[in-house]
């Protein structure tokens, strides 16, 4: 059975290149390298920080993180933060040379990048082969990050197997549209496969969905595997670095998994949202609210959905 790991990389993340072959490149670029049975994938956010979706995208992708700083500005302290909010406790940190280490220690202090492996830059592949494959054993579940047409094949679908084992052939739905979906084949690194185990990366074809039907974030599982909903109430943690109110009605975006949602608060003691569109999501899931427009920082708070 092919095992498979996934990084995201951030700070200066051209290190990538130095990994693995360029694959899908849109505002999230893949890199990914077969060694032996396994397949490695590095994810980079290259549509940040420009954007600050694509941050949460590429870290909700990834299993590891590789951190390695090359300045310490307000986006270096977005990076920080955005993984604290997700809880991403497992990672390697580096820093160049010019990088003030103490500064830096200030900055990651109380926060999960505090804890993570500390190494020098030539150590970091070294240390990143040491990272073992994780496993799962919930139902079949994955989520979508790119979706198109092939010609002679119909819809394809890209994205990560979040639980369990997808298997070709398998009768399964699209949320949060509710469409079934049958699973004509499966693809990981190019190479045709019959299944998939997470935490892989795989390329699927599927009959029953169009490719204007599939957006990103979208989930592929079981019946009744996920909620669908409107509305969700969280217990919310206001970033301190946020220093705007927020009010009853006041819009903003919400991340949930790969999903970038418009909401607005529908209360603020408890914390409750309301989406224009329906959202994928489970009960405990970290949700990370967002406020793009800000000219400082563009990470309101996050917290599990109740």
């Amino acid at each position: 059975m092919i095992k498979s790991i996934n990084f995201v990389i951030l700070g200066k993340q051209d290190l990538a290149h130095e990994f693995g072959k360029k694959g899908t490149e849109t505002d999230l670029t893949l890199f990914d390298r077969k060694e032996s049975d396994i397949i490695k994938t590095w994810i980079i956010p290259n549509g940040f920080p420009e954007k600050i979706q694509p941050l949460f995208q590429a870290i909700n992708l990834a299993e590891y993180v590789i951190f390695h700083v090359d300045k310490l500005d307000k986006f270096t302290g977005e990076q920080i933060i955005a993984l604290d909010s997700l809880g991403k406790e497992k990672g390697i940190l580096s820093h160049t040379f010019d990088v003030d280490e103490s500064k830096l220690g200030m900055m990651i202090k109380g926060t999960v990048v505090e804890k993570y492996l500390k190494v020098e830059p030539d150590k970091i592949k070294e240390e990143m082969n040491k990272l073992p494959p994780l496993v799962s054993t919930d139902p079949p579940e994955m989520v979508i990050d790119h979706c198109f047409d092939v010609k002679g094949v119909g819809t394809v679908i890209l994205g990560k197997v979040t639980g369990g084992i997808i298997k070709q052939y398998d009768n399964l739905k699209l949320y949060p549209h509710g469409i079934d979906v049958l699973i004509k084949s499966i693809q990981m690194h190019d190479d045709p496969t019959v299944e998939s185990v997470y935490p892989a990366r795989v390329g699927i074809a599927v009959k029953g969905a169009k490719p204007d039907e599939v957006g990103r974030g979208d989930v592929i599982s079981a019946e009744d595997a996920v909620d669908i909903k409107t509305e969700i109430e969280l217990d919310f943690k206001k970033s301190p670095f946020y220093k705007n109110d927020i009010a009853e009605n006041q819009g903003c975006l919400v991340s949930v998994g790969l999903q970038i949602k418009a909401a607005k608060f529908l209360s603020i003691s408890p914390l409750k949202l309301t989406f224009e569109k329906p959202i994928v999501c489970k009960k405990g899931q970290i949700v990370v609210i967002l406020k793009p427009e800000s000219t400082t920082i563009r990470i309101l708070g996050s917290g599990r959905i109740i």
